[in-house]
């Protein structure tokens, strides 16, 4: 499990053919590794990988054929954001993300918005229900806000220092980027399905 709370950037600096799968090589950046171990989990901007080997400030990956299928930013040398999983005695700064990417996402607006930046996507329909105002999305591993949602489009408000410290600066419109739904509102959707399938007769 993570927080959303990016701990540092990185950058994926090789990426190696493995079967239908990839073994990434990813820069830890100024992530602190110091307690990173062969078969942590550490989310990848918002993926949750294993790491199965370390080397000096870099750590390497394998990334299943259906993880690629379902997420982006993973296929390319590009800039990541990082956070090591969370353990019990930490703090839930964000929300509690399970690094399972629900779906893809795109970009429509990106722009200032006094001291901030608005950010609008447009999410894929089957996504839309799971998404309210006030409630928490994972974007590219980022923990936000939904401050407004109208069918499949949805904005948070961005603040500087999560800019700064993110690889959200670099979005554009068009840009692509991994989403995933808050836990709690995945339940309950199941809960009500099972409940309209018969579930409890």
């Amino acid at each position: 499990m993570f927080t959303g709370i990016i701990q540092a950037t990185g950058k994926i600096e090789n990426i190696e053919p493995y079967g239908d799968d990839v073994r990434l090589s990813i820069n830890c950046g100024e992530l602190d590794i110091n307690d990173l171990n062969i078969g942590d989990s550490v989310a990848v901007s918002g993926v949750c990988l294993t790491v199965v080997k370390i080397v000096n400030r870099l750590f390497e990956a394998h990334v299943s054929k259906e993880t690629l299928s379902c997420t982006v930013g993973l296929e390319s040398h590009k800039p990541v954001n990082l956070e090591k999983a969370l353990r019990l005695s930490d703090r839930l700064g964000g929300h509690l993300v399970s690094g399972h990417v629900d779906g893809v996402g795109q970009v429509i607006r990106f722009e200032e918005l006094g001291d901030c930046w608005q950010l609008v996507i447009r999410a894929p329909n089957q996504l839309s229900r799971f998404i309210a105002v006030k409630g928490s999305i994972a974007v590219d591993g980022v923990s936000l806000t939904v401050n407004n949602i109208e069918k499949d489009v949805f904005s948070m408000n961005i603040i500087p220092h999560t800019l700064e410290v993110t690889t959200l600066k670099n979005l554009g419109i068009g840009s692509r980027v991994n989403l995933e739904v808050d836990l709690i509102a995945r339940y309950i959707d199941r809960m009500n399905q099972w409940n309209n399938e018969g579930g409890l007769a």
